[in-house]
């Protein structure tokens, strides 16, 4: 591009520069489009967190306590890993008012989103005289609620979890967080404002990994939930994988956060360069891609960046430029129809449409978790406040699964009721695929409603 050479970052341009999609070779396309799934299914790896597992399974609160000093240099009584309403109070005393505000405002945006998902309920028809048919809709018995914590507090994380199953009327939510790095065993008190504004109180100090295991299995202090959600580390994500070997189901998957820009020549170019740094401040795992017909755009887009990345403090600055130079960058493509099937072979948790004209590839965008369109619907906007999910599949998983909403927290049953006279009118089929299939008793049952 330009004068230089396409590939490794520097300081003054920090993006990758991976050049043309058509000629970027099939295994390095591969590492694109698979990224993060290696890590997850790495035996030795693997091998390591079915330990926690195992150990969680078998010993309980001692496994989740005895993980809690190992990991998190965290020493616990056999009474510590319950949040009590005490530090729950605390929590937001400690919390200022401008963040309560925002909390309040995110849940409400919330709200109004999943009460639109929970319209859609239960629902019947006659698909044939005498024949209804439909499902009933109604919420799981338990979930459990993973708020990372690691690299910042994420109070945000919990209402976009919380709210969706609270307004789908899960009737027991238990949610588990890691303490805050140094020891001392404190959870983040945004996060326990945020359980307060909510009405949670089945809160536990855990960590990650293990966390995930009490939850799958219970302990004498952690009630065993049917579905786990949140995003996490390669970690948490390796153990939710793993813990439905044992019947407990979790969303696939919430991994390190991605995103993918498509952009032209019409992009502001500094709203650019501020939205993809927006999701590669995460941390180093994370992935920020800007997709684009423009070899311009990218060749004036890699001052912009590095200017705004000398900016961000550590260990922003730092996470931010592994995401862009590391584990994304920039990729040229011939056309915005190319872009378009770009994006749908990457799959990114979080798309965003920064074109003049968007319409015509929107309309053929088929996997993303979200898409964000024009560059007044920002990332940021998105994370917090506009009340769509914002927990949302990665590494590929956009695919086939979705974001957090009510209907993660539902089930739907069917059900059917026939007349005699619908009966009778079924009946020859019903006979003549239980012949085929080699079930005299399909064959006995049906016939007898005929008798």
């Amino acid at each position: 591009m330009s004068n230089h050479a396409p590939g490794a970052p520097s300081p003054d341009r920090p993006l990758r520069e991976w050049g043309r999609w058509s000629e970027i070779s099939p295994d390095a396309r591969r590492a694109l489009v698979d990224r993060g799934i290696d890590s997850i299914y790495d035996a030795t790896f693997r091998d390591d967190i079915v330990t926690i597992i195992e150990d969680v399974r078998a010993r309980g609160d001692a496994a989740v306590l005895d993980a809690l000093g190992r990991f998190d240099g965290c020493e616990r009584a056999d009474d510590g890993l319950r949040l009590s309403d005490q530090e729950l109070d605390a929590g937001t005393a400690a919390t200022s008012s401008e963040v309560l505000d925002a909390l309040a405002d995110a849940i409400a945006h919330l709200r109004r989103f999943n009460e639109k998902v929970c319209e859609r309920g239960d629902w019947s028809f006659e698909s044939d005289p005498g024949l209804v048919v439909g499902e009933r809709v109604t919420p799981i018995e338990s979930a459990g609620l993973f708020v990372p914590s690691g690299k910042g507090s994420f109070p945000s994380v919990l209402v976009q979890l919380a709210v969706p199953a609270l307004v789908a009327g899960v009737p027991r939510l238990v949610v588990v967080v890691p303490p805050l790095p140094g020891g001392a065993g404190a959870v983040d008190p945004a996060v326990l404002a945020a359980c307060q504004l909510l009405g949670l109180r089945d809160v536990f100090r855990v960590n990650g990994p293990a966390g995930i295991a009490a939850l799958a299995f219970g302990t004498e202090s952690i009630p065993k939930v049917r579905l786990v959600v949140g995003p996490g580390s390669p970690a948490v994500t390796c153990a939710q994988v793993e813990v439905q070997r044992f019947g407990t189901v979790t969303t696939m998957v919430l991994g390190p956060t991605e995103s993918l820009i498509i952009a032209d020549d019409s992009t502001d170019r500094r709203l650019l360069a501020f939205d993809l740094l927006n999701e590669a401040e995460h941390g180093s795992d994370s992935t920020s891609m800007l997709v684009t017909p423009s070899e311009g755009l990218v060749e004036a887009i890699q001052h912009e960046v590095a200017a705004l990345l000398a900016q961000l403090p550590e260990p922003r600055r730092t996470y931010a430029a592994d995401a862009l130079g590391i584990n994304g960058g920039a990729i040229v493509v011939a056309d915005l129809e190319e872009a378009a099937s770009v994006a749908n072979a990457f799959a990114p948790e979080h798309l965003q449409l920064a074109l003049g004209r968007p319409d015509a590839v929107l309309a053929q965008i088929r996997n993303a978790g979200e898409i964000l369109v024009g560059q007044q619907t920002p990332f940021s906007s998105a994370n917090y406040v506009l009340g769509c999910p914002a927990s949302l599949p990665t590494s590929g998983f956009a695919k086939v699964s979705s974001g957090v909403t009510a209907d993660t927290f539902r089930k739907r049953t069917a059900i059917a009721s026939m007349t005699s006279e619908a009966m009778r009118r079924v009946t020859p089929s019903i006979v003549a695929l239980a012949r085929h299939e080699g079930f005299p008793a399909h064959v006995a049952a049906a016939l007898a409603r005929g008798e």
